[in-house]
């Protein structure tokens, strides 16, 4: 009842993520404009063909042959997504046709994705992009399917642990960020058995893994103990689109600076739908006291553990902080404009819950 992503922001996204150089939105010039605008921060050249109100009677195809001669002009970039938008699409643009009338050296893929694309799921825009990169070779069949097999278990996480479970959720601000930091720093500092468990989505892992990146020799030597906290992450360097991996790669060099070490690695940050499942093992074995989840905390069966572990999730949705208090955790953390705070980089950001933590260990 209560607006979702949409199936073209998915799209541009994973055209992000194959590290294309130009994405071509044929429809209106407002169509995604603040997702387009976001991607230019990661290097994506985003243009529009501008789409009128005459266009949607006519057709817009020479416009769409004409953004493309000048993308190519202008950045001669390797790879290119022409990604359809409601109004493209429903009067039956052919993409495909345009891309054969320009001469380049260029890949060009067609994303024949809109708002109501299949099922209306974001996720189907993302597996269009997966589908035209496999025909046109820019990817192996096999990685199109893992990560097809992965948006779908991504939807169904949403749609029956998140917010897309149909009824309308209130934005909700979670709980007082410095209470929760206090019990995290008293729970280690007091010898308890706690774990961070990073279970991030792509480039929000950069301010999601700030929540576990922490001082924890300086709250150990104020308390005169040796309680290192257990690390779990869904930090595979090996899994994933190219951008993908990199991410990985960045966080686990920017937390072991630190002096933090990853105990478990549950896979990559496209698996976060399945990663749960190895994570919940370990913190079934081992028994801790308090565990801290951080990224898609919802994909996690926190109504699985132990009913005596302290559970506190770190989201960055407003509108999954009840979903998640009515999934057992006992503390809802919301982090505001992941996306927006970690376009761009390759480093861990600050995080709010992250910096109050750190504030917290500074207090005594």
């Amino acid at each position: 009842m209560h607006p979702r992503p949409s199936p073209i922001a998915a799209s541009l996204y994973t055209l992000r993520d194959l590290n294309a150089d130009v994405v071509i939105m044929h429809g209106p010039h407002g169509c995604c404009f603040r997702t387009g605008r976001l991607l230019e921060s990661d290097g994506v050249r985003v243009l529009t063909t501008a789409m009128a109100e005459n266009d949607f009677i006519f057709g817009a195809s020479d416009k769409l042959e004409e953004t493309l001669r000048k993308a190519d002009e202008m950045f001669k970039p390797k790879l290119v997504g022409i990604v359809g938008t409601c109004a493209s699409m429903i009067i039956g643009e052919d993409l495909k046709e345009a891309i054969d009338k320009v001469d380049t050296e260029a890949v060009v893929l067609p994303v024949e994705s809109h708002g109501g694309f299949g099922e209306g799921d974001n996720t189907e825009g993302a597996i269009a992009v997966l589908e035209a990169a496999t025909k046109y070779n820019v990817i192996p069949q096999e990685e199109a399917d893992r990560q097809i097999k992965m948006l779908k278990l991504a939807t169904e996480t949403e749609k029956t642990r998140g917010m897309a479970k149909g009824e309308y959720i209130k934005p909700n601000f979670g709980d007082n960020k410095e209470e929760i930091a206090k019990i995290v720093v008293k729970s280690i500092k007091d010898g308890k058995k706690v774990a961070f468990v990073l279970n991030a989505k792509k480039e929000t892992s950069y301010l999601f893994a700030d929540v576990m990146n922490i001082d924890f020799d300086e709250i150990n030597k104020k308390a005169n103990k040796n309680n290192k906290p257990t690390i779990i992450a869904n930090l595979d360097e090996n899994i994933g689109l190219p951008r993908i991996r990199d991410h990985a790669k960045n966080i686990k060099k920017d937390l072991a600076k630190n002096n933090i070490a990853i105990d478990y690695i549950t896979g990559g940050l496209d698996e976060y739908p399945i990663t749960p499942r190895k994570a919940e093992e370990i913190l079934k074995e081992k028994n801790f006291d308090l565990v801290i989840v951080a990224g898609v905390p919802h994909a996690l069966k926190v109504e699985e553990l132990d009913k005596n572990t302290e559970t506190i999730a770190v989201t960055d949705g407003p509108r999954l902080v009840e979903p998640l208090r009515q999934l057992g955790y006992d503390h809802v953390v919301a982090e505001l404009d992941a996306h927006s705070k970690t376009l761009g980089t390759e480093h861990i950001v600050d995080s709010d819950f992250g910096m109050m933590i750190r504030t917290v260990v500074g207090w005594d």
